[in-house]
């Protein structure tokens, strides 16, 4: 176990590294020791574990020390008291042995040091969650990572992008003013060049009803930094395209759709609104840091491009100029395939494995996908969005390929359940099942033996038929429990009849008989007669 917090210590202490090293902040040069704390091994372990000895060994030590002094190391002794005698604390609750702590580590780093170099107030700390599993009850860290801010003892969980802008952002609202005032034009200059994503407010007095509501919508809006100037000329240096208005309202992003202007009422809920429909490029790139908010954004449609990187750059300025025309209503989105990780359980759930550039859709309102089987090219793109739109596109179900030959007990494929079951003249008695259903097998036999029973009597009006419902999917076939036995009688396709799985043999045989009133005597007696085989 020491070994294992060891060698995850040390891959912290690389991603560590890599962030102090693109760190370029304008401070006395004590930011390094923060991100060093922030980052480290308990003092304890670097010395005994990865110290090398000598002037090195005790230099470490000292710089450790050093830190303590700016950095809390929570345990189960003082994790409660930090809370209680820190009036801001932002606290990262981590394991070890966590990958996306692993992610985080540099990011919460980064953005300590950040704060620090405006000025913040705020104290930094961070606590071993695994180690310490009393200390993560008490203030609070349920899961890792996890980013908590205390003002004042009052718990704040952080749940917006695992970067660096976004925590200080999170923070910068939290503990001071929701939006930052700049009424310099020099202060403006120097703002763009640290900030990538913001909202600016243009009001003469900072006073009335439309710019209170806008420090609500600051308050509320907790990834987006607001901005307000009460100078026309400032204000044009962040928004160039400022007019003549006497109040306005922007969001300027870092891509090519860089200025969007607000038009709607000045109240809290529709400038949020339009904050959070706007904030996205014209074509989010995924990743795991943005994975959640990709799935929890406002906007319910959503066209998903998977291509590796090289084929994308050739279809990417297409894609851009068609999402130009849904925006706000159609989220593009961009999977790298060479991301396995990534790509591979969007394409699951599709039952697809493309060589070839791949667009599809998803309606997560109402948890619909849709595939684009056209050339992807600009009209075939912009037609097929304009039919997700309008509600018109064909939902679009995983279906292995038609089988060539049917055998005594037909295999069924998605796009064959209606001409083999739905719309059959005959009588269907249907096994639903999956791979890896342990019961599944016990199941099959005995539907093979039924099938071969039925045959042998010449039971030309009665069918059986097989599906597997883990590649396969049809609208009238919702399905979570396996194996699923229907009867589909020839008169009635609509109301399937369900048989318990725990039937035997002989129980599914009178079943049948019973349910399609079969009034054949050798049917009759034959069905009467069958044996359990179970």
């Amino acid at each position: 176990m020491r070994a294992r917090r060891v060698l995850a210590a040390a891959l912290l202490l690389l991603f560590a590294v890599v962030a102090v090293a693109r760190l370029d902040l304008d401070d006395d040069g004590d930011d390094s020791e923060v991100l060093d704390e922030l980052l480290a091994v308990d003092e304890e372990e670097e010395r005994g574990e990865l110290g090398g000895g000598g002037k090195a060994a005790a230099g470490g030590a000292e710089a450790v020390r050093r830190a303590q002094s700016m950095v809390l190391v929570l345990d189960n002794d003082n994790a409660r008291r930090a809370v209680e005698e820190n009036a801001e604390m932002l606290l990262l609750g981590y394991a070890p042995w966590c990958e996306r702590s692993a992610q985080l580590m540099p990011r919460f780093a980064e953005a300590a040091a950040a704060l620090r170099a405006m000025g913040s107030a705020v104290a930094f700390a961070k606590l071993d969650g695994e180690r310490y599993p009393k200390a993560a009850s008490a203030v609070g860290v349920k899961g890792f990572p996890t980013v908590l801010l205390f003002v004042n003892g009052t718990e704040h969980q952080f749940t917006g992008l695992h970067t660096k802008d976004a925590i200080v952002t999170w923070v910068r609202k939290k503990t001071g003013a929701p939006a930052i005032r700049i009424q310099s034009k020099d202060s403006a200059e120097e703002f763009l060049k640290k900030e990538q994503t913001f909202a600016v407010g243009l009001f003469k007095n900072f006073e009335g009803a439309e710019y209170e509501e806008f420090v609500k919508a600051a308050t509320s809006e907790n990834e987006v930094q607001f901005v307000e100037t009460n100078d026309r000329n400032v204000a044009k240096i962040l928004f160039p395209g400022i007019a003549s208005e006497e109040q306005f309202l922007g969001l300027v992003k870092s891509e090519p759709e860089k200025f969007e202007k607000f038009n709607g009422a000045f109240e809290e809920k529709e400038i949020i609104q339009f904050v959070e429909l706007n904030k996205f490029p014209l074509i989010t790139v995924f990743t795991d840091l943005n994975s959640g908010k990709v799935y929890g954004s406002p906007i319910k449609l959503q066209v998903f491009t998977f291509a590796e990187a090289y084929d994308f750059e050739d279809l990417e300025s297409m894609i851009q100029e068609v999402a130009r025309g849904f925006k706000t209503k159609i989220m593009f989105i961009y999977v790298d395939t060479a991301e396995e990780k990534l790509a591979k359980p969007f394409l699951t759930l599709y039952g697809l494995e493309p060589e070839k550039p791949t667009v599809t859709a998803f309606d997560t309102s109402k948890g619909t996908k849709y595939l684009m089987e056209a050339e992807i090219n600009a009209k075939n793109l912009q037609d097929f969005c304009l039919s997700l739109l309008e509600g018109t596109l064909p939902p679009y179900f995983r279906s292995e390929p038609v089988p060539e030959e049917k055998g005594l007990i037909e295999k069924v494929v998605g796009r064959t359940l209606d001409s083999s079951v739905l719309e059959s003249p005959q009588n269907v008695f249907l096994e639903v099942h999956a791979p890896w259903c342990v019961d599944c097998e016990a199941i099959s036999k005995n539907v093979e033996k039924l099938a071969k029973h039925f045959n042998d009597l010449g039971h030309a009006n009665l069918k059986f038929a097989r599906i597997d419902a883990s590649v396969n999917e049809h609208p009238k076939l919702q399905i979570n429990n396996y194996p699923t036995l229907l009867l589909y009688p020839a008169q009635d396709k609509s109301n399937p009849i369900k048989l318990s799985k725990k039937s035997n043999l002989k129980d599914m045989a009178k079943f049948i008989k019973e349910k399609l009133q079969i009034a054949d005597v050798k049917a009759v007696a034959a069905a009467d007669n069958v044996k359990d085989e179970l």
